[in-house]
């Protein structure tokens, strides 16, 4: 039987002035009716430009191709027409993209949205179309759909916002669907949903997936076949079984080698406590009616005590609306709280702004995207030695830039790029420079924002090392924010677990991973490291 999907030598160049470059070159793979494979790489492997030629989405004239053929269902696709592309896109062909608040329509409701799709492509409109958008919506695991008909996308969690994207490349029963890193920005529960849910209707539907993604946990999960990439190619391919348990190319051995391995700082309870926080609240106002009166709060965080010692990371985890960031910028006083927060020593509740900077020098923060944390305008020496120029003001330029060079030197880039920009670095390289801004202070503790959930899993390893070895180094205390576990484990000597802005258990990392207490943080570790479920293992949205 003939594949659904065949790609045989296809290239693909983009042309930008006069200079041509070359993203994919002569890959070939096939998809079948009813099966998943699964796209693998870095970023920059050319995995996403490849599966978006398939629908014809790339900025043509501008992306050509110079070899190859894309044989759907045994029609050539490259030379379709844009009208037949019409009816092959939604129809036979369609895609979820890896963030969904920029794909939906933020002016339109959830129900317009996915009626605009049956009325285009089925013709149906009225109480047919909003009968098949309740069905969609309830296969799709939306709670109450009847009310969420007119939620704009802002209104819905990220989760919930996947699931609308899923409905609407669902909507008219494709042959194909096109996943494009569809739960990179979703926590683990959330991502153990959306994987169940999108292999539980391609049962039901026969439907074959061609699954884009640099997680290799969720190819193994998924793909019944792998095709890895790396520089334009593909480098290796075959049943996931295979590829997994023998890896035949380099680089396929290296992303499979990639994880982070486990080596915590060692637990310091008898080190100087660092930075502590004594129930502490966070309360955000809701105001309602004519008079903007005060109607209640969202507790986002709700009495928490957590305490840091000298040298060691507290990991703290939880899903996204945990409360878990709040937190971290509170103990910062980069928000209002409520509630003692000492650090070194030193009551801060209740400073005010120029009180606070003496203390600012010891604390340091890392964010979690790095694109929007480094200022575009700034070079990377100016944007490390922007915090020299305000707390080390008695430092020559030639001071600071030793500093900087310095810097550069520890998180692993060449000293010799500081005058450039960050968009000309990757985003790896850019966390690199986040990094490097934070240590270029020398400062005790530094706060980790998620600082790895955007990377590759190779890049991420990369900088779970490099945090490893700066904190041996500087003898660092680090807060680690993330809801990837995997990281967690691999730099956590405490564990705190928070949920709806509340401390659900919390202790030594070894011990909270080996013999968890609370339902809620099994359920996190089943979803994380592929776990049988218990009846506990579904966490609501």
């Amino acid at each position: 039987m003939a594949p659904l999907l065949q790609v045989s030598d296809l290239s693909i160049a983009f042309r930008a002035g006069g200079r041509v470059t070359t993203a994919v070159d002569r890959v070939s793979f096939e998809v079948n009716k009813g099966e998943t494979v699964a796209l693998v790489g870095e970023s920059g492997s050319g995995k996403s430009v490849t599966a978006l030629s398939v629908m014809k989405l790339l900025p043509y004239p501008a992306a050509s191709h110079p070899s190859g053929t894309i044989t759907f269902k045994g029609k050539e696709l490259i030379v379709a027409t844009e009208r037949d592309m019409r009816s092959v896109r939604g129809n036979d062909i369609t895609i979820i993209f890896q963030e969904p608040m920029t794909s939906l329509n933020p002016l339109h409701t959830i129900e317009q949205q996915i009626a605009e799709i049956l009325e285009l492509h089925k013709g149906v409109t009225g109480k047919a179309a909003r009968t098949r958008i309740l069905e969609l919506l309830n296969q799709v695991g939306i709670p109450d759909p009847e009310s969420r008909l007119g939620s704009y996308p802002h209104q819905m969690s990220g989760g919930q916002r996947q699931r609308v994207m899923i409905a609407m490349a669902l909507a008219n029963e494709p042959d194909l669907l096109i996943a494009d890193e569809p739960t990179t920005a979703l926590d683990v529960t959330v991502q153990a949903q959306i994987l169940k849910l999108l292999e539980e209707i391609q049962k039901k539907l026969g439907m074959a997936m061609l699954f884009i993604t640099h997680d290799l946990g969720i190819v193994r999960r998924i793909a019944d076949r792998v095709c890895v990439m790396q520089n334009g190619k593909i480098v290796e391919q075959g049943a996931t079984a295979d590829v997994f348990k023998s890896p035949q190319h380099g680089y396929t051995k290296l992303l499979l080698a990639a994880e982070p391995k486990p080596d915590p700082a060692p637990a310091q309870p008898q080190a100087p406590v660092v930075m502590e926080a004594k129930d502490l609240k966070v309360w955000f106002p809701i105001k309602r009616g004519v008079l903007r009166r005060t109607v209640g709060h969202v507790k986002a965080v709700d009495g928490v005590t957590v305490a840091v010692h000298k040298g060691e990371t507290l990991g703290v985890v939880g899903e996204s609306g945990s409360g878990k960031t709040t937190l971290g910028l509170a103990m910062l006083r980069l928000i209002s709280s409520d509630g003692p927060i000492i650090f070194l020593g030193n009551p801060l509740q209740g400073l005010k702004f120029k009180e606070m900077r003496p203390h600012r020098r010891d604390m340091q923060i890392v964010f979690q995207d790095p694109y929007g944390s480094l200022s575009p305008r700034m070079s990377v020496a100016e944007i490390i030695e922007e915090g020299l120029g305000v707390h080390q003001p008695q430092l020559s330029a030639d001071e600071r830039d030793a500093r900087v060079v310095q810097a550069l030197k520890e998180v692993g880039l060449n000293p010799d790029t500081r005058f450039r920009y960050p968009h000309e670095f990757s985003g790896g390289q850019r966390q690199r420079i986040a990094i490097a801004r934070a240590i270029v202070l020398e400062p005790t503790f530094i706060m980790l924002d998620e600082p790895t959930s955007a990377l590759d899993m190779i890049i991420q390893s990369q900088i779970v090392d490099l945090l490893r070895g700066l904190q041996k180094k500087r003898d660092l205390t680090y807060m680690f924010i993330s809801h990837d576990l995997r990281v967690v484990a691999a730099l956590a000597s405490r564990l705190v677990v928070m949920r709806h802005g509340k401390v659900v258990e919390e202790g030594p990392a070894q011990d909270v991973f080996k013999n968890p207490q609370s339902d809620y943080t099994r359920a996190l570790f089943a979803a994380a490291f592929n776990l049988e479920a218990s009846e506990h293992g579904a966490v609501a949205e």
